[in-house]
This record gives C-alpha cells, structure tokens and sequence, in this order.
C-alpha cells in the first residue's frame, strides 16, 4: 500500500493510502490459475481439453449436430470464439465474464441434438455433459503445465481445481457439482470411464487437424497443427488414447512429458514481450507486485 502526504496544521504527515480494490475478475494475481494460464504450451493444453470433450458422447454430438466445427468457412470463426471465451473468463473483469457466460448460456439452453444410445432428445446445457466438459479442461491445463516443469506443488494443484469452480458457474453449473480437489477431479474421472467412448459419426480429430482450414495468414502455421494434435493425443491418459484408436504405451507418456519440457524450456529464453499475450504480461505484472 502506498503512503501519500497530507498537511494538517502546517505539519506534513505521511498517511497510508486507502487500499483500492481493482476488478482482477474470477482470479486475481495471488491465484494459481494466472501462474498456469498464461503459458505457451497451454496451447496443448486446450487442444487436449478439446479431446477430452471429445470421448464424452452426449458433449461431442452436442458440438457435431449443432456446430460449424467441420465447415471450412466457419472453423476458424468458431475457434476464435472459443478462444475469445478463455481469454475473458480467464483475465477478463467480472463484468465481461458475465457477459460472455451469459451468452454461452443463452446458445446452450437454446440448442439441441438427439443422443441415439437413449432415444431422447437433450439440451446442450445437459449438466452431465458441461461437468465434463469443464473437468476435461482443468485437468488437460494442469497435466499439461505440471509435466511441462511449470512449478507446482500439490498444494498448488488442488488450488487451481478449486479455483475453477467459479469458471463452472460462468457455463451454468453449480461449484458443488463439480470437483474442488485433485483427488475429487480424478476420482469423478474414473467414476466416468465406463461411460465414454467417441462417437462414430464425428470426424477423427487426427485427420481433422491434416485439413484445418486457417485464413489466408495464417496458412505458413498449417504444418504446425498435425504436430500440436499428435502433441495433444500423446498427453492423453492411455485409456483415452485406446478409445480413440491409438496406441497407449509408456514410450508415448514418456515422449510427450519429455517434449512438453523442451517446448517450456525453449519458451523461456524468448523475451516476455514475445513469448506472453497481452492479458498474460498484464497479469504477470500484477503477480510481481501482489
């Protein structure tokens, strides 16, 4: 807190500062989720996330049947949306997080698609399905930055998932409805298995990514996105990767662990201006002086 002068009968006094209390949003800088958000790799991180989502039948036909995922004109758009999404809830005021959730609410409670194995119909807001599309993407976030060397104590781990309860109630879940502990996060993992498996009308995400449609400037980063998804496959526990049809070995884990720390390794001699977002260098320096 910082001291300000002020004059009270000809005599200068040095007062403390009233604390202002500025609008960090869901986080803040004292929390564990800026430290892992902010990373490069973490775009690992989210394509991982994506294939989580993917292995859960009800959220992957929600995304099939009612998404432009797959038409050449639209991916992109839909995946700057997506990213936009992130972004606001991650650094975002909670004015705008509000709004943005609001938003995604809105698309969720008005949508649905036909789930075959029950012969119903369900809304994209389906809690089953949003619950794991929310634990997919902590756990994917943080398997990624630990195995990459972003420094993290257990103590650290459970903090984030609890951290992310409040992003679970920006989709519209309730914060004891989803895990607020690692042990909790795995346990609710292991309770899904049985349940998961990836629908066959869906395009494999691997052959996906040999095709990703990009705008015309970004064409040179194309090679890129095979190599990120294999990246992404390789990070997936070995019971996911068998339900996609790949292979499942300790060779894979070891690979992935040890190319995780390269790609973190190499990005720290690049220079902070560079390596970090706009929103990330904001909340690094905030971090600095919490």
């Amino acid at each position: 807190m910082e001291r300000v002068c002020t004059m009270v009968a000809g005599v200068i006094l040095y007062v403390r500062a009233p604390e202002v209390h500025m609008d960090h949003g869901l986080f803040g800088p004292r929390s564990v989720t800026w430290r892992v958000m902010g990373e490069p790799v973490q775009l690992v991180g989210g394509f991982r996330a994506l294939l989580m989502q993917g292995l859960h039948p009800r959220a992957m036909r929600g995304v099939v049947q009612n998404s432009a995922l797959l038409d050449p004109e639209e991916a992109w758009a839909r995946f700057q949306r997506t990213t936009e999404f992130v972004r606001v809830r991650t650094y975002g005021t909670l004015a705008e997080v509000a709004r943005a959730g609001a938003r995604v609410r809105r698309i969720h409670a008005s949508l649905t698609a036909h789930d075959p194995d029950r012969g119903e119909r369900f809304r994209l807001d389906d809690p089953g399905a949003l619950r794991w599309v929310h634990v997919g993407e902590v756990d994917s976030y943080l398997t990624v930055a630990r195995r990459a060397g972003v420094p993290l104590s257990d103590a650290d781990a459970d903090r984030f998932v609890a951290e992310w309860r409040r992003a679970a109630e920006v989709v519209g879940l309730r914060p004891e409805e989803v895990p607020g502990s690692v042990a909790e996060m795995e346990a609710y993992i292991e309770a899904e298995r049985p349940g998961l498996y990836f629908v066959p009308e869906a395009v494999h995400p691997l052959r996906a990514s040999l095709n990703a449609p990009l705008p015309a400037r970004l064409t040179p980063l194309k090679p890129a996105f095979p190599l990120i998804t294999v990246l992404a496959f390789a990070t997936l526990p070995r019971w996911a990767r068998r339900l996609y049809g790949l292979p499942a070995t300790p060779l894979e884990d070891l690979w992935a662990t040890l190319t995780l720390r390269a790609l973190h390794t190499g990005t720290q001699v690049i220079p902070a201006g560079l390596r970090y977002s706009p929103d990330a260098r904001r909340a690094r320096r905030l971090m600095s002086t919490a």
